[in-house]
């Protein structure tokens, strides 16, 4: 197994070279999944405890089945394993790819990485703590008069982690807003002035989220916005390639140049 070791940017690695550094930083994210894996196997009580929160208070979810019970614990532990070992995965990755950034960009590069895990998190703490009470009530209470509702344990740790996972990877909206600028495929001057349609854009997202109920929409829609217009502004403080020309030193067209003689 290759040693993980820092690769400078002028270091010269074989194919070999680079593929068995990748297989070791596989290895070590495997591994780091498989700790976190039983650090919450181990808590499973927990974090069950956690995720039943929202339930209106009486209500537990339900099994139908023998292996069901084990099988949704270990959904459950394996989801929850990928956010505890995010930083590692992500870390590895930077890892790998850092040589070929140059000093400059290696100063740009590492504080958005670091904004990733911070993103997915908060889009994680503001699903649990702002969204998943009232989507569970309203959903739950939606024409309960006409039917039996009981919660299936199964369904619901899928819909509260979905939940959850998507609202992280939507948080991201700085990350790909900040790329898009820096590969020059937009501008803050164009994103201010379609403003409108990415305000359309987010509403949309929201609605296509796994609480579809227009309560978690609506709330799901204030920090898209925010993060939108807090892109614009990052944006325009790193700047685009398109908007470092050098100066021109060409005469202005119809001037002439006295010349001596």
């Amino acid at each position: 197994m290759a040693r993980l070791r820092p690769v400078r940017h002028e270091d010269t690695l074989t194919l070999v070279e680079h593929l068995d550094e990748l297989r070791t930083r596989i290895i070590v994210s495997v591994a780091a999944f498989g700790v976190a894996f039983g650090l919450c196997f181990w808590q499973n009580h927990e974090i069950l405890k956690l995720l039943n929160d929202p339930l209106p208070a009486g209500r537990e979810p339900i099994t139908l089945g023998v292996t069901e019970p084990f099988m949704t614990t270990l959904t459950v532990c394996a989801y929850s394993a990928l956010l505890v070992a995010l930083p590692i995965v992500l870390y590895q990755v930077y890892a790998f790819v850092l040589p070929a950034f140059s000093q400059t960009e290696r100063r740009i590069a590492m504080p958005l990485l670091l904004m990733i895990p911070a993103l997915f998190i908060a889009g994680v703490v503001f699903v649990y703590l702002f969204v998943l009470t009232p989507a569970v009530k309203f959903l739950l209470n939606f024409n309960d008069n006409q039917f039996n509702v009981q919660v299936r344990a199964r369904d619901y740790y899928s819909f509260v982690t979905l939940t959850l996972l998507a609202m992280g990877i939507v948080f991201q909206i700085p990350m790909g807003i900040l790329a898009a600028t820096r590969l020059g495929i937009t501008t803050p001057k164009k994103l201010r002035e379609g403003r409108r349609y990415a305000y359309l854009a987010i509403a949309v997202v929201a609605a296509l989220l796994p609480s579809v109920d227009p309560i978690s929409m609506l709330i799901e829609m204030v920090p898209l916005l925010v993060l939108f217009e807090l892109s614009i502004v990052l944006a325009s403080l790193l700047g685009t390639p398109g908007g470092r020309t050098a100066p021109s030193t060409a005469p202005p067209e119809g001037s002439s140049q006295a010349t001596g003689g």
